[in-house]
């Protein structure tokens, strides 16, 4: 267990912690000494890595939101900021749910969507509300109590997509949609500029990818050989974000876009890993 005394207690926020990257995340912050505020939609889950949290002496607060709803992550923000007194460290990890994404997080299935010329605009627009808005409205939340402790950081997971040609449409394996992307190239702007702006007051803000992860069934599946896409597990990427929140050399990245498998794997963070492609097992 961690001996960090009141004083030096340190509170981190998570979303999309109800399952894999987010939830390897906050219990990799908890192995850090962080106490934890999770949210996303799934109130039970939540509950259940927040015993997790718990079991490495930290506290925790599970409290559901919806990325697509602004007063549901207000509401979020101001709870944490109740309960924790501040915030440390900031991790957007949560990402946009519906049907005109492509692939779903975990890859055990195929969530289909439109073409550019079939988007509904709507469908268009709530994915750039929860990519962009809600987790630039987490940052204005999160951002004074940084500046007033001088030290923060934030996590903003980006994607491969916003520099990749698509290799299909969304229509067939492999694609994305123009809401994914678009959401996804807003969100790999803001830690830029958030480092101008603030990085003199002590907030570092990385901008990350994942790679292609998949959870479960769907990681051991997406093995063979055959794959154009080496995937990588969940666990991968929990403990590369919590080397670059824990490790003072790692601010050498901050003006680029951080590939998190390549730290895993070139800083031996996962024991029995060797690496995208390699098989592990896997918990998520």
């Amino acid at each position: 267990m961690n001996s960090m005394t009141e004083d030096d207690r340190r509170v981190a926020w998570v979303t999309g912690a109800s399952r894999g990257i987010g939830a390897d995340t906050a219990l990799r912050l908890a192995e850090l000494g962080y106490d934890v505020a999770l949210t996303a939609r799934d109130q039970g889950r939540l509950e259940q890595v927040a015993k997790e949290v718990e079991g490495w002496g930290r506290r925790a607060l599970a409290k559901a939101s919806d990325l697509t709803d602004r007063g549901s992550i207000v509401a979020f923000a101001d709870a944490a900021q109740a309960w924790g007194g501040r915030c440390d460290v900031l991790c957007n990890i949560g990402v946009y749910q519906g049907p005109n994404i492509g692939p779903r997080p975990g890859g055990q299935d195929w969530a289909g969507g439109n073409l550019v010329m079939e988007m509904p605009i709507d469908e268009l627009a709530l994915s750039l509300e929860a990519d962009v808005v809600a987790p630039v409205l987490l940052c204005q939340r999160a951002i004074p109590s940084m500046v007033a402790s001088g030290d923060g950081v934030i996590i903003n997971m980006s994607s491969s997509v916003v520099y990749l040609e698509p290799w299909g449409t969304i229509k067939e394996d492999r694609g994305w949609s123009l809401s994914y992307a678009a959401g996804k190239a807003g969100i790999d702007q803001v830690g830029k500029l958030i480092n101008v702006e603030l990085g003199s007051a002590g907030i570092r803000a990385y901008t990350v990818e994942p790679g292609y992860v998949a959870y479960g069934e769907g990681f051991r599946n997406r093995l063979s050989p055959n794959e154009r896409v080496p995937v990588c597990p969940a666990e991968a990427i929990g403990t590369a974000i919590a080397w670059l929140v824990r490790t003072p050399e790692a601010t050498r990245l901050l003006s680029k876009r951080i590939y998190l498998p390549a730290i895993t794997e070139k800083q031996r963070l996962l024991s029995g890993w060797d690496g995208p492609g390699s098989p592990y097992p896997t918990r998520w």
